[in-house]
């Protein structure tokens, strides 16, 4: 079979970006999920949407291919080429041109005067050329309507279908769009959007740019949808070095982005037990959407009820919560890390001892969430206490091994 550049299933593309190019640095030799054709195959494919951004490395174990990107120095995430490739057979193409041509008069046909329309206007000029079934064609202007090319309007029992003039210039928003292809979840859409527009400069540079959240586009887009729509959805999960996947039915409620890595997780509840967890979408290999959710207000209710006790996304035993104090030395003059701890405070409270010291408390299921963030504070920690003491062993342990590396004379042990 020849090798194309272009693609059926984006979740396999999805897979080998992960595995291959992000998460796996894997050689050609290393590969052993398909054949080693079907890698370099794969492989030849995405560098003919990101060459530019592909650099590689020779070891022992030969040669591996891996994404290089500054994101600093790009304009738009280079993830989403992999999102507007996608094979069309011979089929699809003739029906896309002739169905836009024959409905660009405006008048709205059903599907009787379509085939006939198909068959008098193109067809009778070519022999031996295969007549369009009604049922590919009604797939087909499903499918269409369904993505926003064409309309439906009834007319009896007749279902009429029309092109869809939706037509909008983006000149006056381009900012905005260029903004939002690069911030949401589901920037794709801000991408496709610009593409419509005349290409200028963005004005947008980010020094933190997380932009391998794109190939989770399409499931966050099936999660959103979820939560906005208020449907069960069934998901299939499966960790990256794992290669058992579990599938779940759950009802989505909330979105989680990580402003220090970028992972993007889904607070949910299990339907199987009524039970909250969390999700990294990345691990999500599908999603199915349900039946809509008659408790919705139950899941809602059960976020409520957990979010002021969660710092990140662990919920520990989601039965005890664990308390944490921490005194911070703040001059007065030092507003700006006043204003910091306030703003990062999240689920915490701040009280002021004196004029130099601030108490900062949390109540939480899994304390050891906070301890990264805690570490900033130092050389400003009076003391630190938590109900959990082997968060406090490992925050002293860190510590230790700080002042080992650094060669400090006194130890950080309490």
């Amino acid at each position: 079979m020849a090798y194309s550049e272009l693609i059926k299933n984006f979740s396999n593309i999805r897979e080998y970006i992960r595995q291959f190019y992000v998460y796996g640095f894997k050689s050609r030799s290393e590969y052993n999920a398909k054949s080693a054709r079907s890698y370099d195959n794969e492989r030849r494919r995405i560098e003919s949407w990101m060459g530019e951004y592909m650099t590689f490395r020779n070891d022992s174990d030969g040669k591996r291919v891996f994404l290089s990107v500054d994101s600093r120095s790009i304009e738009s995430n280079p993830l989403y080429n992999a999102f507007k490739a996608k094979s069309f057979t011979s089929g699809d193409i003739t029906f896309h041109f002739y169905i836009l041509d024959l409905l660009s008069d405006g008048v709205a046909r059903p599907i009787s005067k379509i085939l006939k329309g198909f068959s008098d206007d193109y067809l009778s000029f070519f022999s031996g050329v295969k007549e369009f079934d009604e049922s590919t064609v009604r797939k087909k202007l499903k499918e269409y309507v369904r993505i926003g090319l064409l309309k439906t309007e009834k007319k009896g029992k007749e279902v009429l279908y029309s092109i869809n003039n939706c037509d909008v210039n983006t000149d006056s928003f381009k900012d905005a769009v260029a903004f939002f292809s690069e911030v949401s979840p589901v920037g794709i859409v801000g991408s496709f959007i610009a593409d419509k527009s005349e290409k200028t400069p963005s004005p947008f540079c980010f020094k933190h740019h997380y932009i391998l959240n794109a190939i989770d586009s399409q499931i966050m887009y099936e999660l959103l949808l979820a939560i906005n729509e208020k449907y069960i959805a069934e998901i299939t999960v499966k960790a990256v070095n794992s290669k058992k996947s579990d599938t779940l039915k759950v009802s989505p409620c909330k979105i989680y982005i990580s402003t220090q890595n970028g992972r993007q997780y889904v607070f949910c509840r299990n339907e199987e037990n009524s039970e909250p967890l969390f999700i990294r979408t990345d691990n999500i290999k599908n999603v199915k959407l349900c039946e809509k959710s008659a408790d919705i207000q139950s899941t809602d209710l059960l976020y409520e009820e957990n979010k002021d006790k969660i710092w990140g996304v662990s919920l520990g035993d989601k039965v005890s919560t664990e308390r944490v104090e921490l005194k911070i030395h703040i001059e007065e003059h030092e507003s700006y890390i006043l204003q910091r701890l306030y703003r990062e405070k999240r689920c915490g409270k701040i009280e002021k001892i004196d004029n130099s010291t601030y108490l900062f408390t949390a109540q939480v299921y899994d304390s050891n969430e906070l301890l990264p963030w805690i570490r900033t504070f130092l050389g400003r920690i009076k003391s630190f206490k938590c109900s959990n003491n082997s968060t406090v062993q490992r925050f002293y342990a860190d510590l230790n091994a700080m002042y080992d590396i650094y060669g400090g004379e006194n130890s950080a042990v309490q």
